[in-house]
């Protein structure tokens, strides 16, 4: 970083292993939510700070390739010690730039270094596969070599855990990588990139480019960039995915989503609101993984509205640093603004404000960007609040009399991230997770999040592409198969001794 004369540090990029000035003539100020104040300025990098760092990255390709697989992982060994000694700084700024608790940015942190230990498996993850005597004398086998240079573009939401969804696996695999954070939380990467400077990485192997749309751009479009990683809304995830195949690049754009949560009769209430309420309004309901739509069955409906209008007004709002605090400030004021606006669509479509978190007064923190848990009752089923992505801490209530509605209600749906089921009948879980046309799929769980073991699976308008982000997913992204076959002659000889 470098200070600007307010003592307002300007965030550098990282290029070629090396901390550089950007050259962008603006910046943006980047905000704690919370309290309104600036924290450093992010420069909007022009599309030629890409192409460096592309032109960098492809050098370094040339010879981290060729490094060997259990050498390349040792600087993520390196990178996990370091992450893990500065796990309580992470965390504190992952709060400070994006809003959420302290300990919400813990899990996030953990998240991240989790990524990178199973990354460290590669040796084994990345293995090919082969079959002798295909025909007489004849032998075959497929190896995985890496693409080049990749890209991730990341969100503003979790500005530490998802660019490892995808980075150590690729690093891992002999490839070559550059991280585009979100402008609105570039502090995060800031750090995460003084630690990878640390682990010893070859330089031009990683690289950071700070930006906004121009960055981006030139990202989709330059020739040297092979694979791109995307986390956001859906038309956003629908331009990078066009854009990108058009170039003819690989890519993996995860969407919006719309999540919904069925309370059957059976449920442990208690339970049940408790682990819903964490999943819609943790975060401040900003995750993917949010519910955002309660389908109560039969005679859960009155049970299950009393509990979680309790648990909503009960919910401790404030500074995410602050002890006690359960739910941190949104984004922006703009976003404050839009959610708002959603929850007064809802009302005028008849929906019924069972806690309304509309400009509430938080003390000590009257500029930050809060808005309260609120919970709409009675929302129609084809109504724009029950299709609509709010990207806040707001819950929707639909009741319906049968868990064959329930799961037709989801079905219907233009997303498929995740929805959840809440239930002791072993049957009613078969059939939920057998039928729900999602790609993640809780039983019992308010957030599905998959281990990084596994991938983050997305169907419908909540993923373009094929192959997800972590675990085995992200090796077949990262790598492109080669298959072999070959023939040695039986060539006779003699050899005198």
């Amino acid at each position: 970083m470098v200070q600007s004369g307010a003592s307002v540090p300007i965030l550098q990029n990282y290029i070629d292993g090396q901390w550089c000035t950007s050259s962008a003539v603006d910046c943006l100020d980047v905000v704690n939510p919370a309290t309104a104040d600036r924290l450093a300025k992010v420069p909007l990098s022009p599309g030629d700070e890409v192409d460096r760092a592309a032109q960098a990255a492809f050098t370094a390709f040339q010879s981290w390739r060729r490094t060997p697989p259990a050498k390349r992982v040792q600087h993520l060994f390196q990178l996990k010690y370091l992450m893990d000694e500065h796990f309580e700084d992470l965390a504190q700024t992952v709060t400070l730039e994006c809003g959420k608790t302290l300990d919400e940015s813990k899990g996030e942190i953990r998240r991240a270094i989790e990524n990178v230990e199973t990354a460290c498996g590669i040796p084994m993850m990345m293995q090919g596969s082969n079959l002798e005597d295909i025909a007489s004398g004849i032998d075959e086998f497929m190896i995985r070599q890496p693409l080049g240079v990749a890209a991730v573009i990341a969100p503003f939401n979790f500005p530490g855990m998802i660019p490892f969804w995808f980075m150590p696996y690729a690093l891992a695999c002999g490839n070559t990588y550059i991280v585009k954070p979100s402008e609105k939380v570039p502090l995060t990467m800031q750090k995460v990139f003084y630690l990878l400077e640390r682990a010893g990485f070859p330089p031009g192997v990683v690289n950071l480019v700070n930006g906004a749309k121009e960055a981006v751009d030139a990202i989709l479009d330059h020739p040297l960039i092979r694979a791109i990683s995307f986390v956001g809304s859906t038309p956003v995830a629908r331009y990078i995915y066009s854009r990108a195949a058009a170039n003819g690049k690989r890519v993996q754009c995860q969407g919006g989503a719309k999540n919904p949560v069925i309370v059957l009769p059976d449920a442990d209430m208690e339970m049940t609101t408790r682990i819903t309420a964490d999943s819609a309004f943790g975060c401040a309901g900003q995750r993917c993984l949010a519910a955002s739509l309660a389908i109560t069955v039969g005679e859960a409906g009155k049970v299950y509205s009393e509990a979680i209008a309790q648990a909503a007004e009960s919910r401790v709002v404030g500074f995410g640093l602050d002890d006690g605090v359960q739910m941190g400030p949104v984004i922006t004021p703009e976003s404050r603004q839009r959610i708002e606006q959603l929850v007064q669509q809802g009302i005028d479509e008849g929906a019924t404000p069972l806690v309304d978190g509309r400009s509430p007064k938080i003390p000590n923190y009257e500029q930050g960007n809060f808005v309260r848990p609120t919970v709409l009752q009675n929302v129609e089923p084809d109504s724009e609040i029950a299709k609509t992505e709010i990207f806040g801490p707001v819950l929707s209530l639909i009741h319906v009399n049968t868990i064959d509605e329930a799961i037709a209600l989801i079905n219907q749906g233009q997303y498929g991230n995740m929805a959840c089921l809440f239930t002791n009948s072993g049957a009613d879980a078969r059939k939920f997770r057998y039928e729900a046309e999602v790609g993640n799929i809780g039983i019992n769980i308010g957030v599905a999040a998959p281990m990084a073991f596994f991938p983050f699976s997305g169907w419908k308008e909540s993923f373009f592409g094929d192959l997800h982000g972590q675990g085995q997913h992200a090796i077949e992204f990262f790598t492109q198969t080669k298959v072999v076959v070959e023939r040695w002659s039986q060539k006779v000889w003699s050899r005198k001794f």
